[in-house]
């Protein structure tokens, strides 16, 4: 028998989906056995047959109930085998130490406990609220569903992307050179696969963004690294790259740089725009996280008055990482390039989504949203850079902006050590080779203080660290 609750959550639907399920786990709905009639089902209950008739549907529709005719219905033989296929979870294996791996162990391993390595926010930092009112706009209005929608993307979403960065950033941007994209990674790779070629010599941050690094290899080209320091760009090292490679582009990330959270000052932006242009060298700017910065400079699309940057942004960082809604910016010309590869890869975007997040961001809430996304990660910084002094590590910067940490310990030259014995204890790390043009050995790390505020997390990393030391006798 089961228990349900009229006046309680979840919704009698689920309550009836949920008992039924947990039935036929245990066995006590054995595989081919009759399920009550959906009349006599509701007379059971004291439920609405419309109420019992959704349930029985969505059991069928996954797979644990069969309809056969006029006879009834029945659970599916394969039942039992089809809800431990869907609640086992794979278990994270021994990691290879490349950007593949960082690609696609970080995504399975959301079951671990801490996972201050990964590149998100936890749930309760995104918009979901107004992503939630933003799907139920959507839901309610009448969708165009048999097209494709607009090449370049929903109109009003561009166009308010567009005032936006004129409001925030000082960005001269019309819509007819704004094209959407599903998500920031769509972005860069269209960009690479527009600009580079096999055997092209790219430049990159050092260290840098793995995903881009990977695109960018399995285009051809040769990386090199334009190392990061506290206070930007090393100038000089970059110069002297332009003078004896004569790279083609550089793809960069100028504002809350990943992994580091280090800004470049003004004066560096406006000396890399004129080497650009002296060199011949095209600019992508990647400013995924400009929502996160409190008071945004000038970055360098809005300085760049010859439009030789293309500039790359997301929704996804600061609403949700499952709203796949990016967007680029570039001249007219080679905008028409970038939208004729998005089309005979993967024609057009999500209407759907993209009037989701475009409900999303005209609610009211998101600009009071972003404020105190920007307080919760400057409490967050301040909170965990505390307990990484504790414990001996010291920062790439001070700052109090963004979602990261780069960080390292005196007694630890590899961070890559303490993959194996972190994965044990349900920790995620974001250790820095993976960061790194060449993938060298460091003891650089990145740390994702939205998920590094647990007090049992650094009880485990401090006894880690504690038996590294041991370990290599320091």
């Amino acid at each position: 028998m089961l228990e349900l609750h009229p006046d309680a959550s979840p919704p009698l639907v689920n309550q009836i989906i949920n008992g039924l399920r947990d039935l036929i786990e245990n066995q006590t709905l054995k595989p081919g056995a009759k399920v009550p009639s959906i009349r006599a089902f509701a007379a059971t209950y004291s439920v609405s047959t419309f109420t019992v008739v959704e349930a029985y549907d969505r059991l069928v529709a996954q797979g644990l109930l069969v309809s056969r005719g006029n006879a009834g219905f029945f659970v599916n033989r394969s039942a039992v085998e089809l809800i431990e296929s869907q609640a086992s979870e794979p278990l994270p294996g021994k990691p290879e130490f490349n950007s593949e791996w960082y690609l696609q162990q970080i995504f399975e391993s959301r079951q671990l406990a801490f996972k201050p390595g990964c590149g998100w926010l936890p749930n309760d930092w995104m918009f979901e609220d107004g992503l939630r009112r933003g799907m139920r706009q959507v839901a309610s209005s009448v969708l165009e569903l048999s097209g494709y929608g607009d090449p370049m993307g929903l109109m009003e979403l561009r166009t308010l992307t567009a005032q936006n960065l004129q409001q925030d950033l000082r960005i001269v941007a019309n819509p007819a050179q704004l094209m959407l994209t599903h998500g920031a990674s769509q972005a860069l790779d269209l960009a690479v696969r527009t600009l580079v070629r096999p055997g092209d010599v790219v430049l990159v941050d050092d260290p840098g963004y793995p995903n881009l690094m990977s695109i960018l290899r399995f285009q051809g080209a040769t990386l090199l690294g334009v190392p990061r320091t506290p206070n930007g760009y090393d100038l000089d090292h970059l110069e002297r790259l332009l003078e004896h490679h004569r790279p083609t582009v550089f793809f960069t990330q100028p504002h809350l740089h990943s992994p580091t959270s280090s800004r470049t000052p003004l004066a560096q932006l406006h000396r890399l725009l004129q080497l650009a242009a002296q060199h011949g060298l095209r600019l992508v700017e990647n400013n995924l996280y400009a929502d996160m910065i409190a008071e945004p400079l000038p970055c360098l699309t809005s300085l760049d008055h010859r439009q030789q940057v293309v500039y790359v942004g997301s929704y996804s960082k600061s609403i949700s990482p499952n709203v796949r809604v990016g967007f680029m910016l570039a001249n007219p010309q080679l905008m028409q390039q970038l939208l004729q590869l998005k089309m005979r890869s993967g024609l057009t975007t999500s209407q759907v989504m993209e009037r989701v997040v475009y409900a999303a961001i005209t609610d009211g809430r998101w600009r009071k949203h972003l404020k105190r996304l920007r307080q919760r990660l400057a409490e967050a910084q301040q909170e965990v850079a505390a307990q990484l002094t504790r414990l001996g590590f010291e920062r790439f910067i001070e700052g109090d902006e963004g979602m990261y940490l780069w960080t390292r310990h005196p007694a630890i030259p590899d961070s890559a050590a303490l993959i194996d014995d972190a994965l044990e204890q349900g920790i995620m790390l974001g250790p820095g080779q993976l960061f790194m043009v060449d993938a060298q050995a460091t003891g650089w790390m990145r740390f994702n203080v939205a998920f590094s505020t647990e007090p049992a997390l650094w009880e485990k990393l401090e006894k880690l660290l504690v038996k590294h030391v041991r370990r290599d006798g320091l």
